[in-house]
């Protein structure tokens, strides 16, 4: 035993030229500084979000296809699937920390010749206990379980983004399904009204009170008006598709309320600082930069020589023949000398690795402020917006109302009602369009709060 001293001792001396040097730190560039308030003005109330955040809408039907959409969405199975990979992989981690116990048996019958020219055929069988277990002395086995614990608790966050992120697109779905609705009863609306005026244009024609030009200027209008009822009904055939893909159904009618019964709220925004900490993307791009830092050092830890105990006990038994019981004991050491650059080009892998996952959690903060920002901004500058659209509406209206009274009077001629019906027709959509803004961006900013997620 004694010669292998000097042996393993000149190992260990060899593998100690082979350090990885000094531990490199990330960039600066990815260091991030939050802003100290938020440019645009926030609501005053709580900052905190309810975790049922789209009950603020007041449309229960919302809440019962979120609700589904976050048992059945297809997604949100395969991130759940993610998460119990990364628990299997993180177990295998945890189990590098603990000894190994393996049993061997085996039994074996052969046919030979004795001494004596006589042929015997002895049953031999043989059963051995082995244990074997790593000294971390460096760290490195403790640095990879730390990684793939870091590496777990990110495909958990991940997964809670990805129920924020399913959650959010179910209600922009709605929304937008409620604005195509509301958009489709002006249409018809907008198309019985060219059919009542192209009747009356007619009757005038055929009295020979008005040329035929006024009849085909309604005529037109009217197959105008007819071409955007089937285009809007197709967007909502595909708007509600689009729904059931999200909520795990097969294509079929989504039963909602209406564009108008939608509440619009206001939630207030914390501090860019606590938003850090508020959001599932943000602690997820925060855990997988742990993880890459424990591999890291796992990668540096590899450079220095790898301990290892080992034991085996057993028994020999041949037939005619006592048992034989057998044991051994044994450390061994494994130091890296010359492998051609493996462990160094490991290493600034690892640590490139590291720079990466720093600047992709600089990328998802900054991300995050900007969502936050620009839901905000768009909170008072929507609803002004609105405001400015219905009373455009209600002018439009009383234009229209002037208009048809003047031309049924004959002061004026068939060309003026009709621009005053497309002016309504106009702000009718616009007011449509502009309230499921409304809607959006507050779906957008209660996303970018991080729908009330909290650290569990």
């Amino acid at each position: 035993m004694r010669p292998a001293l000097p042996v393993l001792a000149a190992g260990l001396l060899l593998s100690a030229c082979a350090t990885p040097g000094p531990r490199t730190t990330p960039p600066r560039e990815a260091a991030l500084s939050p802003p100290p308030v938020w440019r645009a003005d926030s609501p005053a109330g709580p900052d905190a979000v309810s975790a049922d955040w789209w009950k603020a809408f007041g449309d229960p039907r919302l809440s019962d296809l979120i609700a589904a959409a976050l048992v059945r969405n297809a997604d949100l199975g395969a991130a759940e699937a993610r998460v119990r990979e990364a628990e299997g992989l993180a177990a295998q981690a945890r189990a590098a920390l603990l000894p190994s116990i393996n049993a061997t048996g085996g039994v074996q019958k052969q046919r030979e010749l004795s001494a004596f020219g006589v042929p015997t055929e002895p049953l031999a069988a043989q059963g051995q206990l082995q244990a074997a277990y790593e000294i971390d002395l460096w760290g490195r086995v403790r640095a990879s379980d730390a990684a793939a614990r870091a590496s777990l608790q990110a495909s958990r966050y991940a997964r809670d983004a990805a129920r924020l992120s399913v959650a959010a697109a179910v209600a922009r779905a709605y929304v937008s399904l409620a604005s195509l609705d509301a958009q489709l009863a002006t249409a018809r609306a907008t198309l019985a009204s060219r059919q009542e005026a192209e009747g009356r244009a007619r009757r005038r024609a055929e009295r020979g009170v008005t040329s035929d030009l006024e009849l085909r200027q309604a005529q037109g209008e009217l197959e105008a008006a007819a071409q955007r009822v089937p285009a809007l009904e197709l967007a909502v055939r595909r708007q509600e598709a689009g729904l059931a893909l999200l909520v795990g159904d097969a294509p079929g009618a989504i039963t909602r309320g209406s564009l108008d019964a939608l509440s619009i709220p206001q939630p207030a925004a914390p501090l860019p600082a606590a938003l850090l900490a508020r959001r599932p993307d943000i602690a997820q791009a925060e855990a997988s930069l742990v993880a890459a830092d424990a591999s890291l050092d796992a990668a540096r830890a590899a450079f220095l020589p790898q301990v290892r105990l080992s034991a085996a006990g057993g028994g020999l038994k041949v037939l005619h023949v006592d048992p034989l019981t057998t044991w051994s004991l044994g450390g061994s050491a494994l130091a890296p000398i010359f492998d051609g650059g493996r462990l160094r080009g490991a290493s600034d892998a690892a640590a490139a690795r590291r720079d990466q996952a720093a600047f992709a959690y600089r990328k998802a903060a900054l991300t995050a402020f900007n969502e936050v920002e620009s839901a905000l901004e768009g909170q008072g500058r929507l609803a002004e917006q609105e405001d400015h659209a219905r009373r455009q509406r209600a002018a439009a209206a009383r234009t229209l109302e002037h208009a048809r009274k003047r031309y049924q009077a004959g002061y004026v001629s068939y060309l003026e009602e009709l621009d005053a019906q497309r002016a309504l027709l106009a702000t009718d959509l616009a007011l449509s369009q502009v309230r499921e803004a409304r809607l959006l961006n507050a779906v957008a900013l209660y996303q970018a709060l991080g729908g009330g997620w909290t650290e569990r």
